[in-house]
């Protein structure tokens, strides 16, 4: 009894933490020290503490990737850098898909050390950290952390020190005028327009608000039990579990006379079932801890394991062999539970249960497991167990609720046989999954998007002539008759199989992006119908509007958002949104990771802070947290030719419907204003 008491206050746990839910727009924070090693050496430490779920990215990432850590200087007398910024600490190293190359992070804690030299008894150096931040749902724009240190030192005899001046000192002006402290002489035209006190920039805050905040819901512990349950919905149809379903129910309402009690120890028994399985994914957190399982969605060797156990799993469905325990166990279990009575009696029972199906769940537990721990959710597994006990509960809790519905339920058969066969070929389709993140890690290129689909396309045609009884495997039964049900699956499977020829000469093919290799490894790419953004300054952009008479849409990305990229792949392609935006709207994107440096720095104060403007990303950036009070990407807002909101902005959505709905509304108040 106290294990199951401990078990349901552990459940209990795991059920209120699915209540806490935060956003969070400042996950590092960093502390600056300067350490002199010796009379002429000495060392800048940035420490970084960083919020749970984010990651900072390190440092030499490349270009056409995230903002990669690095250091700047403003002025420096009586020092010279030694070296570059070196990164230190655990750095998690990953292929990502959407950018095409290998980038390196850190979680939970970062320190960068750059060292100098100094060569005057009297030293001074001012500059700045600049660094990127991402979730698994934004990034933020690029952020500097500033420091300056000065103090003398005890050198003998120096030569003149040497001055480096890299950049002139930043001249402070308010968030309300940006430009009085330049001349229009010493900046290009699209950078005067920008910092001139114009009405473009004026902040729209209360009247974005008027329109009605629309805030970023984390779906990702839905899908995650919602994939657990149909798991368990798929497990329940399979022939380990499906016949011992009346068998139990029937035990339970004949075991006494009581009927309420009968229904009482059903219904312990499936909360047995659900305790059970979210131990096991508790247990899988415990093991693996919240570092590792973010780390195995891109480490290549996990990923080769993944895919050779799917591929085992996939081989016991065909029926080439069983994956089960010992039989010493259930043995074990079962004495055990009839020697006791009670809470513990019905527990055990509900230990037997999982412990004899496990040929038939086995494999899909794995795979469930497999799928929810690479997303590098902390109780990820925990809630698709927790979905996938419900699912397998249920049945035993309702016929004994309702046993005459007993008399309806399928009979036992050849079906369950093809349920396995089935499972055994989406195993096989989701293993190469895992085999493309190895093979991008390691560059071998022997899945390119190509050769993938190409794979996945035999998979599901072979399963669809299968359906249809073209062929056998050596446990299915002789009967050649194909039932409705059967058919339409065949029909589904076949036709989803053409749906991904085009995608082998390029098409988009939207229901496999989140699967497939990325569209840069694919050879042969005959689509070129995208969207393209009419300007990349704001205020040229706004000109272009009223010359034309047209409203603008604003869309502030980054180089390295990596939901910005979904979006134009998954929304931007729809021929009813391509078409809104190349035609009604002036699109105006706006990278806040920019780093082309402006003429000079102009210091502006932000939320009571003083920040340093030093490139058209910080630009745009600043534009983007003082006109509309937010700083998160992608971030979409509608404006007519005045800089005035004509509807609420939009956020990381790949709703299709909801987009049109947005562009089209902002369209209609524009024409109301005309």
């Amino acid at each position: 009894m106290l294990l199951m008491k401990k078990i349901y206050s552990l459940f209990t746990l795991l059920l209120l933490s699915l209540c806490v839910s935060a956003q969070v727009f400042d996950p590092v924070s960093f502390k600056t020290d300067f350490k002199k090693l010796a009379d002429d050496e000495a060392e800048i430490v940035f420490t970084a503490v960083i919020e749970s779920d984010w990651h900072l990215y390190s440092t030499d990432l490349g270009d056409g990737g995230p903002t990669s850590a690095s250091f700047n200087i403003d002025k420096m007398d009586g020092v010279e850098l030694v070296g570059t910024l070196k990164p230190v600490g655990e750095e998690v190293s990953k292929y990502d898909n959407l950018f095409g190359m290998q980038v390196r992070y850190f979680e939970n804690k970062a320190e960068f050390v750059q060292k100098l030299k100094l060569t005057a008894n009297k030293y001074s150096i001012q500059g700045y950290l600049q660094y990127g931040v991402c979730n698994d749902e934004t990034c933020l724009p690029p952020t500097n952390v500033e420091f300056e240190f000065n103090g003398t030192t005890n050198l003998a005899a120096v030569a003149p020190a040497k001055t480096a001046v890299v950049a002139s000192e930043p001249v402070e002006t308010s968030a309300e005028e940006i430009s009085p402290a330049f001349s229009v002489e010493k900046v290009s035209p699209v950078e005067r327009a920008a910092l001139e006190p114009d009405v473009l920039w004026r902040p729209v805050v209360d009247e974005l608000h008027a329109f009605g905040d629309e805030q970023v819901i984390d779906r990702s512990w839905i899908y995650i039990f919602f994939t657990g349950f149909l798991g368990g919905l798929i497990a329940l149809m399979t022939p380990c579990v499906w016949p011992i379903i009346p068998m139990t129910v029937s035990f339970f309402l004949k075991r006494t006379k009581d009927k309420k009690k009968g229904i009482r120890d059903a219904w312990t028994y499936g909360a047995s079932i659900v305790v059970i399985y979210v131990a096991i994914g508790l247990i899988v957190t415990a093991v693996f801890g919240p570092s590792a399982l973010n780390a195995l969605s891109t480490n290549a060797v996990f990923n080769i394991l993944f895919f050779l156990m799917l591929i085992v799993f996939a081989a016991s469905f065909f029926g080439a062999f069983e994956i089960t325990l010992p039989s010493k166990w259930s043995n074990a279990v079962d004495s055990k539970a009839e020697a006791t009575t009670g809470l513990l009696s019905i527990f055990l029972m509900a230990f037997t249960l999982s412990l004899v199906s496990f040929s038939c769940t086995g494999p899909i537990i794995g795979f469930l497991l497999v799928q929810v721990s690479t997303t590098g959710n902390l109780i990820a597994p925990a809630i698709g167990m927790l979905g996938f006990a419900i699912a397998l509960a249920l049945p035993f809790t309702l016929f004994a609720l309702f046993p005459t519905w007993l008399k309806s339920m399928p009979k036992s058969g050849g079906w369950m046989n093809v349920v396995k066969v089935t499972l055994g070929f989406l195993e096989l389709a989701f293993a190469l999954k895992f085999l493309s993140v190895a093979d991008l890690a390691y560059g071998w290129r022997i899945l390119d998007r190509e050769v993938f689909l190409s794979l996945w396309i035999v998979i599901f045609l072979l399963l669809g002539l299968y359906l249809l009884g073209k062929f056998k495997f050596k446990h299915d039964d002789d009967d050649t008759k194909i039932g409705v049900t059967r058919f339409f699956m065949a029909l589904i499977s076949i036709a989803f199989a053409v749906y991904m020829v085009p995608g082998l000469w390029g098409a988009p093919l939207k229901a496999v992006s989140a699967f497939s290799p990325p569209m840069s490894t694919q050879d042969l790419n005959l689509y070129n119908d995208e969207v393209h953004a009419k300007f990349d300054d704001y205020d040229l952009g706004m000109e272009y509007a009223r010359q034309h008479n047209k409203p603008v849409m604003l869309d502030f990305t980054g180089y390295g958002c990596v939901n910005c990229r979904k979006m134009e792949l998954s929304v931007w392609t729809d021929t009813k949104v391509r078409s809104l935006i190349n035609d009604d709207y002036v699109l105006i994107t706006l990278y806040v990771d920019n780093k082309t440096p402006l003429s000079e720095p102009v210091t502006v104060t932000e939320n009571g802070k003083k920040r340093i403007l030093r490139t058209i990303g910080d630009k745009w950036s600043y534009l983007q947290s003082v006109k509309f009070g937010y700083s998160a990407q992608p971030f979409y807002v509608l404006l007519n030719d005045e800089g005035l909101p004509l509807t609420k902005a939009y956020k990381f959505n790949e709703s299709i419907p909801d987009y049109i709905e947005f562009l089209e509304t902002g369209l209609q108040n524009f024409r109301k204003q005309k």
